[in-house]
């Protein structure tokens, strides 16, 4: 099997939740650092034009968000599994939980910190997480509310950890082990008052200690010069499927874009369709640098219009 190619950048609250992915499941992986805001001339070419972080490459087989490139993970690698004492569905719906409590957590930290963020990255991160008509001041007016949300879901996690489990299933860490993390990891990390809030949960914390411990599998630096050239020798491996129950009767062989869900200002990646399930739906997609490359993304998230 081609090597696990990752392309993040190091202050990544998402790329945190796979690096902790990476430990749980013990893997090697090559490790490509990727400009904090477009242009990301080196990532583009593989991704049709995606632009957020992080993103998986497995030779010509490109993975698009963490709940995708997870879920590969999964697959790929079932043992350790990520569902330990027979959880599976439960983490995913802990997953996409804790995506939605980083949008309050991001409102907490870069409102707090609006006047100090470089401007080109204050206005990337003001259009694609709160809108064409985000402001800043509004946000900052809002930290005191937003604040009261994370801590009270904080909260939750420590009351799961205080019935004296390890980790949020018990002995074995897993996939609602990284997903939590790095809501933590984020808050403590970038919000000066974070490890105030923090401190009011003892559970949390030391779960906290034995997640890092977990650390990141086994990283080894990579050029993105590199990472499109194993693009360019590969082949795309992933199979024609059809879900014939599809909501949308979306089938292989259609051209769709595919969109975070949200008003963030991205444009669809556009292609032909490969594969389409329930849970995921990849695109065909060619580029003069890397060739032909399949490009995969989640369903839930993610709108998928026809072409």
């Amino acid at each position: 099997m081609s090597e696990l190619i990752f392309h993040h950048y190091p202050p990544s609250p998402f790329s945190e939740k796979v690096r902790i992915g990476f430990g749980i499941k013990k893997l090697s992986w090559r490790s490509v650092e990727i400009p904090r805001v477009p242009p990301k001339p080196e990532l583009m070419p593989l991704t049709g034009g995606y632009r957020r972080t992080p993103v998986m490459q497995i030779g010509a087989d490109i993975y698009c968000d963490t709940q995708c490139i997870l879920r590969e993970l999964q697959r790929r690698f079932p043992e350790p599994t990520f569902y330990p004492g027979g959880a599976d569905g439960l983490p995913w719906a802990v997953n996409r939980w804790t995506d939605i409590v980083f949008d309050a957590a991001a409102g907490v930290i870069l409102g707090a910190a609006a006047d100090q963020l470089p401007e080109a990255f204050a206005r990337d991160r003001g259009r694609l997480y709160f809108g064409p008509d985000y402001d800043f001041e509004r946000i900052k007016a809002q930290l005191p509310h937003n604040a009261a949300q994370v801590r009270a879901q904080l909260g939750w996690i420590d009351q799961r950890l205080a019935t004296g489990r390890k980790f949020m299933l018990g002995d074995a860490p897993g996939l609602p082990d990284a997903a939590a993390y790095y809501l933590v990891w984020f808050v403590r990390g970038r919000w000066q008052p974070g490890a105030e809030m923090l401190a009011e949960f003892p559970a949390l914390e030391a779960w906290e200690k034995r997640v890092a411990a977990i650390g990141h599998g086994k990283p080894t630096d990579m050029n993105a010069a590199d990472a499109l050239e194993v693009a360019r020798a590969a082949d795309p491996n992933t199979p024609e499927h059809a879900d014939p129950r599809d909501p949308q009767g979306i089938k292989p062989g259609m051209n769709v874009g595919v969109v975070a869900d949200v008003d963030g200002g991205e444009e669809p990646v556009k292609g032909a369709v490969r594969f389409v399930d329930r849970e995921s739906i990849a695109l065909m997609h060619n580029n003069d640098r890397v060739g032909t490359v399949c490009i995969h993304f989640p369903r839930v998230g993610y709108r998928v219009t026809p072409a």
